[in-house]
């Protein structure tokens, strides 16, 4: 905690050391040497000096560590590899993990998670039982004899110490098991006789293995198999259109803690319960730069340091960390709901929003207005992805295609409200609704229970490190999901 309360205290003088320190240790490197590191001294140096670049512009550099060459853009040795998958693409991303990166970064935010919230719940016994980890679907593989990959989830379970396997549960064997279904099913059997007091995944596929759990064993709350389960930390995705789902299976008791990790790194954490944001983690080897989301589209576009945001201003992050990561626009977008200390709550993904007349839909707006046209309605929903399509009289509207654990009575009412909410959200998408001329009202399509599962798996991307996308701006996944309606 005085750790943490430090970078609380000091945040630019933290980023100040931590970006000199950056630099001085990848002078040596290939990415060093080409981009003159020895020469910068200032923030506005290195911003000349390097250029932002995403991953298709980053993966060269990676390209040449998968192959073997070290000392390409960190000093030390890169024998691991994240696999992602990105949220909009269907290629594989390979993010390199060095081990700073996973004992200073990934491994640090476990264990602050821990720190803070037993600073707010002294009297908590996680530690009396078994965490739950609800990781990835990915086995270790090799691209090389040197060089390794896996889901994150996997490279961390893969490394853990022996004190904290003790603790955890299911097997290592399980946990690293390929096939999400078998998994899933393997999991439910091993874990429902366990003493489980936490749980750690991403909220889609952990409500629906607590939810397996709870048929095998025919009752209907959780807390009747684990009495002493106490906290559930979740992140990857939003938990607004899931919190009725875990409140009905988990009971009132229960206590939510978000945070915010990623292949790239580990970057916030909920530090308060009674909040609904994230603490910036400003000392786990990441520099961070923001960039206004007007700036997107810029050729040359300028980011703000850490002391030049505003507050509810959405920016896109830009990180250059001690995996090697230089400049890199990780593709999410934030907004800072304090900045004393900073605190963040992620708004969506830059390639995740529908702009298809000026109505800048972000994946925020739509997740907090379903969350509250379900909270109307009393009900709850699996998953859910939008895209905009052409109205048969001329201009768009934006079509959800909903799947819920129980539909409304009334669809067209909740879609009518639904729509409203959006309106009081974002002043664009009212402004651009007005008269119905370019952007008409929404409309919603309810899929049958599943239906986003076996999308998900004819896409590859089955497992806890896959989300369903919730935005897109076309009609690409319309067209996918109703041909895997066709083909019922």
């Amino acid at each position: 905690m005085h750790q943490i309360e430090l970078f609380m205290k000091h945040p630019h003088e933290v980023q100040d050391e931590l970006f000199q320190y950056l630099i001085e240790e990848a002078g040596s490197t290939r990415f060093g040497f080409e981009h003159h590191f020895q020469k910068i001294r200032t923030h506005q140096d290195f911003k000349k000096a390097v250029p932002i670049r995403n991953y298709e512009q980053f993966k060269k550099y990676i390209d040449l560590l998968k192959d073997g060459e070290q000392q390409v853009t960190w000093p030390t040795k890169v024998k691991w590899f994240a696999k992602s998958s990105g949220t909009t693409d269907d290629k594989s991303k390979f993010i390199p993990v060095t081990g700073e990166a996973l004992e200073d970064c990934h491994y640090k935010g476990g264990k602050d998670m821990l720190a803070l919230y037993y600073h707010q719940i002294p009297q908590a016994s996680l530690f009396s039982g078994k965490s739950l980890v609800v990781g990835g679907s990915s086995a270790i593989s090799t691209f090389n004899q040197n060089s390794l990959t896996g889901d994150l989830s996997a490279i961390i379970i893969h490394n853990l110490p022996a004190w904290v396997e003790l603790k955890r549960t299911p097997s290592k064997d399980i946990a690293l098991m390929d096939n999400w279904e078998e998994k899933l099913e393997a999991m439910a059997l091993a874990t429902m006789n366990e003493d489980v007091t936490n749980i750690v995944g991403v909220p889609s596929w952990t409500l629906i293995l607590l939810q397996r759990i709870c048929e095998i064993r025919g009752v209907q709350n959780i807390k009747e198999i684990w009495p002493n389960l106490e906290l559930y930390m979740h992140g990857g995705i939003s938990f607004l259109p899931y919190q009725k789902g875990f409140r009905s299976i988990c009971g009132n008791n229960m206590k939510f803690m978000e945070t915010y990790n990623a292949s790239e790194g580990f970057f916030g954490i909920q530090d308060n319960l009674e909040r609904d944001d994230m603490l910036l983690m400003l000392d786990y080897g990441i520099y961070y730069e923001f960039l206004p989301i007007d700036q997107l589209e810029d050729e040359n576009p300028e980011t703000i340091s850490l002391q030049e945001v505003e507050l509810n201003q959405p920016y896109s992050v830009v990180i250059s960390t001690n995996g090697g990561l230089w400049r890199y626009q990780i593709g999410d977008t934030v907004r800072f709901t304090s900045l004393s200390p900073y605190r963040i709550k992620i708004t969506g993904r830059t390639k995740q929003y529908i702009n298809i007349a000026g109505e800048e839909l972000m994946v925020e707006n739509a997740e907090t207005a379903l969350a509250k046209t379900c909270q109307s309605f009393q009900v709850s929903v699996q998953d859910f992805t939008v895209c905009p399509l052409p109205f048969s009289t001329g201009g768009f509207y934006h079509h959800w295609m909903i799947e819920f654990h129980e539909a409304p009575y009334n669809i067209e009412a909740f879609t009518e409200q639904l729509d409203l909410e959006i309106r009081n959200i974002n002043s664009d998408y009212d402004a651009k609704r007005i008269g119905n001329i370019n952007l008409h009202p929404l409309k919603i399509q309810v899929l049958s229970a599943g239906c986003f599962s076996q999308w998900m798996k004819k896409r590859g991307k089955m497992g806890g490190q896959n989300k369903v996308p919730r935005l897109h701006p076309d009609e690409r996944y319309f067209l996918e999901i109703n041909d895997l309606l066709d083909e019922k």
